[in-house]
């Protein structure tokens, strides 16, 4: 780094002294021969630097082509983390009660099965009645249907009768069946419901692994039916939203790579495109769902993320990245515009070029050319770049 600054001072001071003797001989001749044209002195156009063959060794000068290479071009989102349907749990209750017991903060890690909960009810009460008294009826009806229809083959009981006998066993039977999935809604297993063991509260579980994103109750509140308890969200499986312009949707397909990070640290992670919008927003944006690749510790639901779409692979024209230098926020080249001599030396002369950047994959970069730009004819400076960019903007300032 040392050494190209030194490369570029030497340069610069090169390029002034030259003009400062040539000022200097030109004021003189000027003296002597006032109107002779032979003393006055050249003025290049703002978009020319031109270095003697001495100072283009110095700054190690390197000329090529420009180049037609396929790259990916990339598109840029913006957006947030989210996740899928099947990893957000809204948990709410089928009964009404009163909140007994709960530990729990946001944030909070927890297991499929581990207790959230628990809630007392007289609605449960109720519930474990109603199921324990039908399961009784129905098991004198079963029995009874039974009996009735062994009659009715030995035509000792009339039609009639069996199928009153059938229709109450049949009625008593569903509302077994029925009580025994409430119970199960709330995690109780029918089977082993007894007289003996009614409890007045039951207890709430996680229903997948994750962390707790809300927590909505506390000990005493009431709650309903359409009361949401808690949000668990499973974060091994994220998922991005991101925002795009309308004239870039053509561009991005199904399995697309998607790279991001979030504004609150440095390192990349990884995703890909599972999804395109169908409709285009009110403000002509279109979204784009994509899977995070890898579980990441630091990426959180709710996250704002900057992220690159790697659109389809397109032959495009190409310099090497060290050719593109950065003046006043735009992007330029340097192309040979020609070489001449002046008073036994030889110079050349290098035009500026404003060119777009594009994608890059660090060696090569992209670049939109203006246009009616021959490429194909043009040298550009590959190597030196900035040393030119330097002598362009330092030649001239420096007083004489």
């Amino acid at each position: 780094m040392k050494t190209n600054i030194l490369k570029i001072i030497a340069i610069i001071f090169s390029a002034v002294l030259i003009s400062c003797q040539s000022n200097h001989v030109s004021n003189h001749q000027h003296e002597e021969h006032e109107h002779e044209e032979h003393g006055t002195h050249e003025t290049l156009p703002e978009d020319i630097v031109e270095l003697r063959d001495d100072q283009q060794k110095i700054a190690e000068i390197d000329t090529g082509r420009i180049e037609m290479l396929l790259m990916s071009t990339t598109i840029k989102a913006s957006g947030t983390v989210g996740v899928t349907p099947q990893n957000l749990a809204s948990i709410s209750l089928p009964l009404s009660g009163f909140v007994k017991s709960v530990n729990l903060l946001p944030g909070n890690p927890v297991k499929k099965g581990q207790l959230l909960a628990i809630i007392e009810s007289q609605e449960f009460i109720d519930l474990q009645q109603n199921y324990l008294e039908a399961k009784s009826r129905y098991d004198f009806a079963e029995a009874e249907y039974k009996r009735h229809s062994e009659l009715f083959r030995e035509e000792v009981y009339s039609q009639k009768n069996i199928q009153q006998i059938t229709s109450d066993y049949k009625s008593l039977k569903a509302q077994v069946k029925a009580l025994e999935q409430k119970l199960r809604l709330i995690g109780v297993d029918p089977l082993r419901l007894n007289e003996d063991n009614i409890k007045s509260s039951f207890e709430v579980l996680s229903p997948m692994n994750g962390f707790v994103k809300s927590v909505y109750v506390n000990i005493g509140k009431s709650v309903s039916p359409t009361d949401v308890l808690f949000e668990i969200i499973n974060s091994d499986h994220l998922m991005l939203e991101l925002v795009i312009f309308e004239k870039d949707v053509e561009k991005i397909n199904t399995g697309n790579r998607v790279i991001f990070s979030t504004n609150s640290e440095a390192e990349q992670h990884n995703a890909t495109v599972i999804q395109t919008d169908k409709s285009i927003g009110a403000d002509k944006t279109f979204k784009i769902y994509a899977m995070v690749n890898d579980r990441c510790k630091n990426i959180l639901p709710g996250m704002y993320v900057n992220a690159v779409i790697e659109s389809s692979k397109m032959k495009t024209t190409a310099v090497p990245s060290e050719a593109i230098v950065s003046f006043n926020d735009k992007y330029y080249i340097f192309v040979v515009e020609k070489n001449k001599t002046e008073n036994g030396r030889l110079f050349t002369e290098y035009r500026m070029v404003e060119v777009q950047k594009g994608v890059s994959d660090g060696r090569y970069t992209q670049i939109i050319l203006p246009e009616g730009f021959d490429y194909k004819s043009a040298k550009v400076v590959t190597k030196g770049a900035y040393s030119l960019l330097s002598a362009k903007k330092n030649a001239g300032e420096m007083a004489c």
